[in-house]
């Protein structure tokens, strides 16, 4: 079986799109006639957004909201950028929220992981190896 989606509630799709774009340097792909979903180009896995009254009417249930305002989701989307350092420095440039800057972890990873503009983690990581 193969990952071919990752989709995040968000509040605002064409804000969400903008904020991609500039913090991450992501190219939009679609974006649905209905304006209450689109993808990013992000190579073979999709980056989707879902406004969530089209999520609220998938799921049919009560969900937690993603928010700068309350604790962090218990999840993560990671990008592998080729330069860890100016990928985070553009991304809180463009409005991510720091959560704690570039370092090397003891798996020689260089890690720096950020919020996105509805409280989604998002994580910076390149493999040293």
């Amino acid at each position: 079986m193969k990952l071919s989606y990752s989709i995040l509630y968000v509040q605002n799709i064409e804000k969400t799109i903008k904020f991609y774009q500039d913090a991450f340097g992501l190219k939009h792909k679609f974006t649905h006639e209905s304006k209450d979903y689109a993808e990013m180009d992000t190579g073979e896995t999709t980056l989707a957004f879902c406004n969530h009254g089209l999520a609220e009417a998938i799921l049919k249930a009560p969900y937690n909201k993603a928010s700068l305002k309350e604790a962090p989701l218990g999840s993560q989307i990671t990008f592998a950028p080729e330069d860890v350092k100016a990928s985070y420095k553009m991304a809180i440039e463009n409005g991510a929220e720091s959560v704690s800057e570039p370092k090397v972890k003891p798996w020689n990873f260089e890690v720096a992981i950020v919020r996105d503009c509805d409280g989604h983690v998002v994580e910076l990581a390149k493999n040293l190896n």
